[in-house]
């Protein structure tokens, strides 16, 4: 491209690119090659073509963008289409497109660089793989609290997450072995149904339980007390072994990554509004024949209320919860990202940093730890993907559940 050509394009606002690229990154024996790129002309969409050799299996393609040489990947890349994703299988010239206009419109860097990345790495059973990358952390749209914010690149290393809230009946099944080897004090717990989120368990117990599910799988315990695996007592000094490959809760940021599901700068992991034909919340009235939300859509039944439950899941009995799974699943395949039961994460409770972040873990020390997505008896609000509060760890409710996630050890 001359400069004139050049000139025009700064001055339209369109993006330009420069097109170097870095060595591609894969696990195991996939290699990527022959990566190239090119912008369509008169157009903010880019065209990254690529190949996948030394694999015979599908893998999962991602893409990272930089704009500082590739000394780091913070450029949000969530428009993309074609073969990128799951299930991509090994060939010559597959391709990319990146709408970088609706991701980065208007922005011009010489200092682009792209990574692509492959990996066919087997999913254990249950779990979906959620990409490296980057994301916009923190409410973006203005109607978050002030704990939701300030909006800050963060960049989370690729990891595992339960496409469901963990059950009753997967809770009771692995207490019961954990009662005979060693974990004297988990709970037993509550729930509405054998396939309902499983509550009225605290933070220590789901640790606990998340270390008895890996020693019953010969998995290496992510937990540990005073060097020892964490089995019995509830303690705040635990640990957590970060490159171990057992079960273990999500931080926060690998939380609202996955419950975003590749969307940015939305409210929920679908969109920007939200049904009862989406999720397991209550919807609030403000008089009670509007909803208290804009963006709760929710039709208003022919009562007049202060709130309503899920009509579906309003059995007379507490709590109303619903079977896991029983909504669509977001673009990484997760289910209840939203609704249904709070989910714990690892992290104490504190305020956000105002710079980057690769991989945070939370404050290093609190009396509350973090609790995201909302629940059968919370609001719409409490359901956007950047809501987020404080627990105690001792806490026992019953809109209080969670979902295990793994490191994506080599």
């Amino acid at each position: 491209m001359n400069a004139p050509d050049l000139e025009k394009l700064r001055r339209k606002g369109i993006l330009l690119l420069c097109l170097a690229l870095l060595p591609l990154s894969a696990y195991g024996q996939v290699t990527v090659s022959n990566v190239r790129a090119a912008q369509r002309a008169g157009t903010n969409l880019v065209d990254i073509d690529y190949d996948i050799t030394g694999t015979a299996k599908p893998s999962l393609v991602t893409l990272q963008v930089s704009d500082d040489d590739g000394n780091t990947f913070a450029v949000p890349a969530t428009s993309l289409s074609g073969a990128v994703g799951y299930n991509i299988s090994p060939a010559a010239n597959l391709r990319i497109t990146w709408d970088a206009g609706t991701d980065w419109g208007a922005h011009f860097s010489d200092k682009a660089r792209f990574k692509v990345t492959a990996d066919d790495t087997p999913v254990p059973d249950g779990f979906a793989l959620i990409p490296a990358g980057s994301f916009q952390m923190g409410d973006s749209l203005g109607d978050g609290y002030s704990w939701e914010l300030p909006i800050h690149t963060v960049q989370v290393s690729a990891f595992y997450m339960a496409k469901n809230l963990a059950t009753w009946a997967m809770w009771s099944d692995v207490r019961t072995w954990g009662l005979a080897h060693g974990y004297t004090d988990i709970s037993a717990g509550a729930g509405k149904a054998a396939t309902h989120p499983v509550q009225s368990i605290t933070w220590y117990d789901m640790v606990k339980w998340c270390n008895a599910r890996s020693e019953r799988e010969g998995l290496v315990p992510c937990y540990t007390l005073s060097g020892a695996v964490y089995r019995t007592t509830n303690d705040n000094a635990v640990v957590c072994n970060w490159s171990a490959n057992g079960y273990r809760l999500p931080t926060e940021a690998e939380w609202e990554k996955a419950a975003r599901g590749g969307l940015s700068g939305k409210r929920f992991p679908w969109g920007d509004t939200i049904s009862q034909s989406q999720a397991n919340y209550m919807v609030y009235s403000g008089n009670g024949t509007t909803n208290f939300y804009s963006y709760d859509v929710t039709p208003m039944p022919s009562y007049s209320a202060t709130y309503y439950y899920h009509p579906t899941y309003n059995v007379g009995v507490y709590p109303y919860t619903s079977p896991v799974g029983s909504f669509a699943a977001n673009g990484y395949g997760l289910f209840d990202m939203a609704g249904n039961v709070w989910a714990w994460c690892w992290d104490w409770w504190g305020s956000y940093a105002s710079t980057s972040q690769t991989d945070p873990r939370g404050a290093a020390s609190g009396s509350d730890r973090v609790v995201r997505s909302g629940g059968w008896n919370g609001s719409a609000g409490d359901c956007r993907a950047a809501c987020r509060g404080p627990i105690r760890p001792g806490y026992i409710g019953d809109g209080m559940g969670f979902r295990p996630a793994r490191s994506l050890v080599p």
